[in-house]
């Protein structure tokens, strides 16, 4: 089987290990192709990296996250366009609205967000769309502004069930991870019963969103001790959306590749 991770971060600083060997131990499971996402203009250069030494495996996405708004540099978006035009399958994000998350000024969050989303649709690329307590709002631009022909991505979707076929009317695309194999997320893992087959996609959010213990294929640690989610642990990602849609492994596997062709436009065999 084939696996595809819709949402990773690969670049992140707090890997003990080598993205070689990371990818390595993917490869082992059946980790095909992934999309590796930037989060802020520091991290923006290891994402190309990575995409430039692992091209058949890695897509990379350019994005600046809501959290890190506060810390742009004022030439940020000229910097991500020359990223975007640099890489032909580079996605956006990634980028979104955060209400969660205190101390971040609102309007600006949302300026940036818009701008993000513009390029998004000017180049008609895939778009990672965080979102955390503002799905009223967020509701309102989907609905609202001109978005890529190809739809756009609600990584780690964690709206309600109601909300599904509004947001997939729209174009939207339901990213499941690891964290959602926990049975106290209810309301989440509901969502995701209801989500179209053909909108479903899977990621691990590596480093973050760990799964449960015993789903854990690699156990990892950074360098002050805490655990990290690794890109091999998607397979049992994968096994538990499919035993919480009552659907056979081998049937869900495939549908997510598909889906995850549509929307990266990904040919890579």
């Amino acid at each position: 089987m084939r696996f595809c991770d819709a949402h990773n971060h690969l670049q992140d600083d707090r890997w003990p290990d080598t993205l070689a060997e990371r990818l390595a131990s993917g490869r082992h499971v059946g980790v095909a192709r992934m999309v590796v996402n930037g989060t802020h203009e520091s991290d923006w250069d290891a994402v190309a990296r990575a995409a430039d030494q692992f091209p058949d495996e890695i897509i990379p996405s350019f994005g600046l996250h809501p959290w890190f708004v506060p810390e742009r540099s004022p030439d940020w978006l000229s910097i991500l366009r020359t990223f975007i035009e640099r890489y032909p399958g580079a996605g956006v994000g990634e980028i979104g609205l955060d209400r969660w998350k205190e101390g971040l000024a609102e309007k600006e969050q949302e300026e940036v967000f818009l701008q993000q989303l513009q390029l998004a649709t000017e180049f008609d690329r895939p778009v990672s769309i965080h979102c955390l307590q503002a799905w009223g709002r967020l509701v309102e631009i989907v609905e609202s502004e001109r978005l890529p022909t190809r739809g756009f991505l609600l990584h780690s979707y964690g709206g309600s069930a109601e909300l599904v076929a509004r947001l997939a009317r729209c174009g939207a695309y339901f990213s499941f991870p690891g964290a959602f194999a926990r049975e106290k997320k209810t309301r989440q893992r509901e969502a995701f019963r209801q989500v179209p087959p053909d909108r479903l996609l899977v990621e691990t959010d590596a480093p973050d969103q760990l799964p449960p213990r015993h789903l854990q294929a690699v156990k990892v640690e950074d360098a002050e001790g805490r655990p990290l989610n690794h890109p091999a642990n998607l397979p049992a990602i994968y096994e538990v959306l499919a035993e919480l849609r009552e659907a056979p492994l081998d049937q869900l596997v495939p549908q997510v590749e598909q889906n995850f062709r549509r929307f990266f436009k990904s040919t890579a065999q």
